[in-house]
């Protein structure tokens, strides 16, 4: 069973030591595979976020992500520090996400992914909530997670980058290999498309959204260490 994904997101183990991203790769390059788990505990909400935009399966997101991990630790060699490494891992993620798309023959891939056919799958937006539901910031982020997930994925991908993970539109571009006027034309799209009370709870509640939880982050950092380690 997986964890309560609005679960609080754990802190970076005490090994994290404030090595920059680039020392930790360099170090575990140099053969501290296990210094890995600083840069899964730094980059898990971001990447599940990423993945999550693109697979509303939880159990495909987390395999999907401990495929991704293994991957970038596979080809660590090949990071040549042209972009940022939690770009590089979000790439990753991403093409790992579509790949299992294009396996299951329901999508061709971010660009191509036909809009009317990602509306005509998705359910209704959820119905206006009600004075109590209002009064509770848990169940007012739980509603604005069920309407992103109603947002064709197009749009999804970069709201979720965007106005969840809090990414900057050059950010996100270079996530995403999209332009920067392609970015920002999504993310209007994306603001239209949620409705008027929705819109407004996303200043306050869209960082509440989709966490990736304590109990499933120190699984998946136990599950990779292993694969990595043994």
């Amino acid at each position: 069973m997986h964890g309560d994904p609005m679960e609080p997101f754990p802190p970076l183990p005490a090994a994290d030591l404030g090595l920059s991203d680039e020392e930790v790769v360099a170090r575990v390059r140099a053969g501290e595979p296990a210094l890995y788990e600083i840069l899964m505990r730094r980059y898990n909400q971001l990447l599940y976020r990423s993945v999550r935009s693109i697979l509303r399966d939880e159990g495909e997101v987390e395999d999907v992500l401990q495929d991704a991990y293994l991957a970038a630790f596979q080809h660590l060699d090949d990071f040549a520090g042209r972009s940022l490494v939690s770009t590089w891992l979000v790439r990753i993620a991403i093409n790992k996400a579509l790949d299992r798309l294009r396996r299951s023959s329901r999508l061709v891939g971010l660009d191509g992914w036909p809009e009317e056919d990602l509306v005509a799958q998705s359910p209704p937006l959820p119905v206006r909530p009600d004075p109590e539901a209002q009064s509770s910031a848990r169940e007012l982020a739980r509603l604005l997670a069920e309407a992103i997930d109603v947002l064709p994925a197009r749009y999804r991908a970069v709201y979720m980058l965007r106005e969840v993970e809090g990414l900057d539109t050059r950010e996100a571009a270079a996530c995403l290999d999209l332009p920067e006027a392609t970015v920002k034309t999504r993310l209007h799209r994306a603001r239209a498309r949620l409705r008027d009370e929705l819109e407004r709870l996303a200043g306050t509640s869209a960082g509440e959204t989709f966490s990736f939880g304590a109990g499933r982050c120190d699984a998946l950092v136990a599950r990779v260490l292993a694969r990595i380690t043994s």
